[in-house]
């Protein structure tokens, strides 16, 4: 008995075989035909792009896209050659798409925020930005999360749709930026002489623009130092070189006419104990 049983199972096993064989061997044959036509397909893509005139920002989108799109269809051709019906397979891909939109409405979300970035451009690859408290390099930017490279060799990965919704403060979207010091000064110091030691440190770097000029104005006075404000433009790429440099060539220049730069001082006066009353 348990004989004739497993001979049965066995012939029902090979009828199994024999019956989907053909089938599943055609949509593997299928399946690699497809990958190997996907890679050919992403490289002929990515040629193309290479020589294109497009934002590197919007080809890396383009490239995302593309692949997420091709795989998508290859599921379908293999899911097809197995024997599923079309209206079938569309009805299933329809619920699934629901499912996963609702599981995925973040994503979703990150891949709006990436349209909208490629389609308003409020930065492109290689700006410097200041986002959600991070200043870096714009890195890359796909159909989900934009990368940043900051100063200190740190990745950092956004979201696209928490980029798209905060203020994005590009700092080399313009060709030239301003640098701006400031300085406290005695109130004996001469006025002129302080502007003149100033304008002259600042000229002395090669890289300061010469439109606009550099200058330097006194801003307030307060109850123990004279403010000033000294401005010098430079190319935005190197406004932070730029300004350390102005920064130190200001201070040697007023150490060197004996000016010094005022800081708040308290003084303080020494209170005598209370003494105690001699005892009789």
């Amino acid at each position: 008995m348990e004989e004739n049983f497993l001979v049965h199972i066995k012939d029902q096993f090979f009828d199994f075989v024999w019956d989907i064989g053909p089938t599943l061997i055609k949509a593997v044959v299928a399946l690699i035909v497809g990958l190997i036509l996907l890679r050919l397909i992403k490289r002929f893509v990515k040629k193309v792009l290479k020589k294109s005139h497009l934002e590197t920002s919007l080809k890396t989108f383009i490239s995302s896209l593309l692949s997420f799109i091709l795989y998508g269809f290859l599921f379908a051709i293999v899911g097809i050659v197995l024997g599923i019906e079309a209206t079938s397979f569309i009805a299933v891909f329809g619920a699934a798409g629901i499912a996963i939109g609702l599981a995925l409405q973040g994503s979703l979300a990150n891949f709006a925020g990436g349209v909208l970035i490629l389609v308003f451009k409020p930065f492109r690859i290689g700006d410097l930005v200041h986002i959600n408290e991070t200043l870096g390099f714009v890195e890359q930017v796909d159909i989900l999360y934009t990368r940043l490279k900051t100063f200190d060799g740190r990745i950092v990965t956004m979201p696209n749709g928490n980029v798209a919704n905060s203020d994005v403060d590009n700092r080399t979207m313009n060709d030239i930026r301003r640098i701006d010091l400031h300085f406290k000064v005695s109130l004996e110091e001469d006025i002129e002489e302080i502007r003149a030691i100033i304008l002259a440190a600042m000229k002395i770097h090669p890289e300061v623009l010469k439109d606009p000029e550099p200058d330097v104005w006194m801003d307030s006075i307060d109850d123990y130092a004279m403010n000033f404000y000294a401005r010098s433009w430079c190319v935005s790429v190197d406004y932070y070189p730029m300004s350390w440099h102005q920064l130190e060539n200001i201070k040697k220049a007023l150490d060197k006419h004996g000016i010094k730069i005022q800081i708040p001082k308290q003084e303080f006066t020494e209170v005598n104990p209370v003494q105690k009353p001699k005892d009789n």
